[in-house]
């Protein structure tokens, strides 16, 4: 009887519940790859050696605001896990501002002066799609960001404590790393 207790509390403990979200986290962050696989494979197959035609200077400017943000979010993580809330709460704020201004770059701007749309042929399918799911995970960072960032202004977060603010910063690199892919595909490999 003492074993099925203390295995009931171990289920139940804060230590089990963070293997097993991590594991959860991994596990949707493999099957979303796979997603954004899809579409990297699909520009290529369609699109071969040519890539669309796009303002450079645009694309230059959304991947920096981007990488940056990266920079942001990880110093967040580190913020929260010394106790630092002042730090987490700014530099979460910071990273939100970049997501914004990523995603006001690319919906805002570029699909603006893109001499294409979404139905003109496979250069138009293949740049949407993979900017707009892009930008999709993106808007679903900076809201998540905003969720831990309240909660961050609460007080729920502490050193031992602060598996969203990793999942957070988990996803939100994951989207980088996702852009560092895409970026070339669409800007820099092929020919006009």
């Amino acid at each position: 009887m003492a074993t099925q207790t203390t295995a009931l509390e171990q289920a139940h403990s804060y230590a089990y519940k963070l293997r097993t979200a991590r594991i959860g986290l991994w596990l949707f962050i493999l099957s979303d790859s796979f997603v954004f696989a899809g579409l990297l494979v699909t520009r290529f197959y369609l699109l071969g050696g040519h890539r669309p035609e796009l303002e450079q200077l645009v694309g230059v400017i959304v991947t920096s605001v981007l990488l940056i943000s990266s920079f942001f979010m990880n110093r967040a993580e580190v913020q929260i896990s010394r106790g630092n809330r002042k730090g987490f709460i700014t530099s979460t704020a910071i990273t939100m501002a970049l997501g914004i201004a990523f995603l006001i770059g690319v919906v805002g701007v570029e699909w603006q002066i893109a001499p294409f749309g979404p139905a003109d042929g496979a250069q138009g399918a293949v740049f949407y799609m993979m900017t707009g799911m892009h930008a999709f995970h993106v808007l679903t960072g900076v809201i998540f960001l905003g969720i831990i960032l309240r909660n961050g202004l609460r007080g729920h977060y502490n050193p031992e404590r602060h598996w969203a603010v990793e999942a957070a910063a988990n996803y939100w690199h994951f989207v980088d790393v996702v852009w560092i892919f895409y970026y070339p595909a669409l800007y820099l490999i092929g020919t006009l």
